[in-house]
């Protein structure tokens, strides 16, 4: 499995692709049923327990040094970097109009914009940076009005994340500063491997990308890729709280995924992944050693085994617990139609459904979007 052949782990399905929040998910059953999906499971495991023999081997300090030195110009900037990439991703969203943090997360409120200039104009003063981090936090509330709170759990932790980066970073006590840049990684770290587990209980939303894009499979079959694609992400995502070795090439590889992505999604996808893509960075350039999280128990080979489950386990369950909490146990989709989506078909994504009333040309190509 190399690093190209999961591009679409990198793509937000919602941005792209039909889809609705309210739909009963697949069974975790399905899922562990699918020999796919085992195989990329031993192959990431594999990756990670090579990874740490060579961490804690006699050449893993020498390998360390080396990634220092590649990366030495940007640690030595970074909280200069991480607060320029926050800033320039708030100006981005801005000069697009009309989102609340992310591209489905729509709003007629122009308002909202002219918050997010100001979130990136006081990023650039270590006074007002808890400011900033505030109102990052408010943008996420305010999307509470328009969208379930199950959809915007896609994007808390990403937020809590960047906003206890910005207020760890303003305080002048440097035992708070120093959990900063852990801080970011691990709200990085969570909302990927929450988001990837659409990819397990949707998999019918990534049918229409395969069928518009069918090369992004590299020759995989449909049902082999996306759960391939949903491990790699989980995984990957996983990787980036585990040691200083295995964090660092999870970022680089998942940097390189993210980058695959731009050619085929475009645009819309270097706006909503960019502030990802660039802490994916910060990541890797990271020197720091050290661990503040379950440091003692990360040490042994056999916690890597044990902790991906543990992570598995823990997420999985709330995932599918918590859509029950939200929807029931059959779902809610919302007024009956004759296709589980909210996206209407058009030229961008022709093989969408056509939505409720018929609005949309119809599909000229084979739909398969089933459930």
């Amino acid at each position: 499995m190399t690093v190209a052949a999961i591009t679409p782990a990198a793509a937000h399905v919602k941005w792209f692709a039909p889809y609705i929040v309210g739909a009963p998910p697949a069974p975790v059953g399905q899922t562990l049923r699918d020999s796919w999906f085992w195989l990329a499971i031993g192959l990431v495991l594999a990756f990670f327990t090579g990874t740490r023999w060579i961490e804690i081997g006699p050449h893993g300090g020498a390998v360390m040094d080396g990634l220092d030195r590649l990366t030495q110009p940007m640690w030595g900037r970074l909280d200069d970097y991480v607060r320029a990439i926050v800033a320039a991703f708030f100006v981005a969203i801005f000069s697009v109009g009309g989102i609340y943090l992310t591209p489905d997360l729509k709003t007629p409120a122009e308002w909202v914009s002219w918050m997010q200039l100001v979130i990136a104009a006081l990023i650039f003063w270590r006074a007002t940076m808890p400011i900033a981090g505030a109102g990052i936090v408010a943008l996420w509330l305010l999307a509470l009005r328009d969208y379930d709170l199950f959809h915007l759990f896609d994007y808390l932790a990403l937020g809590l994340g960047v906003a206890a980066y910005l207020v760890l970073a303003a305080l002048p006590q440097e035992g708070w500063r120093v959990h900063r840049f852990e801080a970011l990684r691990w709200g990085l770290a969570v909302a990927l491997m929450w988001s990837s587990l659409e990819k397990f209980a949707y998999p019918s939303w990534f049918y229409p990308l395969v069928v518009e894009k069918p090369f992004l499979t590299f020759g995989l079959p449909r049902d082999a890729f996306i759960p391939i694609a949903g491990v790699a992400e989980f995984t990957l995502g996983f990787g980036l709280l585990w040691t200083p070795l295995i964090r660092r090439l999870s970022a680089v590889a998942l940097f390189v995924i993210f980058t695959s992505a731009v050619w085929p999604f475009g645009r819309i996808e270097i706006i909503g992944h960019g502030l990802i893509m660039a802490i994916l960075l910060a990541v890797a350039a990271d020197h720091s050693r050290l661990s503040h999280v379950f440091a003692t128990f990360k040490l042994p080979l056999r916690s890597i085994p044990i902790g991906l489950a543990a992570a598995l386990v823990a997420f999985v369950t709330g995932y599918w617990e918590l859509h029950v909490a939200f929807y029931g146990p059959n779902g809610h989709a919302g007024p009956a139609t004759t296709e589980k989506t909210t996206h209407s078909h058009n030229p961008e994504h022709p093989d969408g459904p056509v939505a409720a009333g018929g609005i949309g040309a119809p599909p000229t190509r084979g739909q398969d979007t089933a459930d």
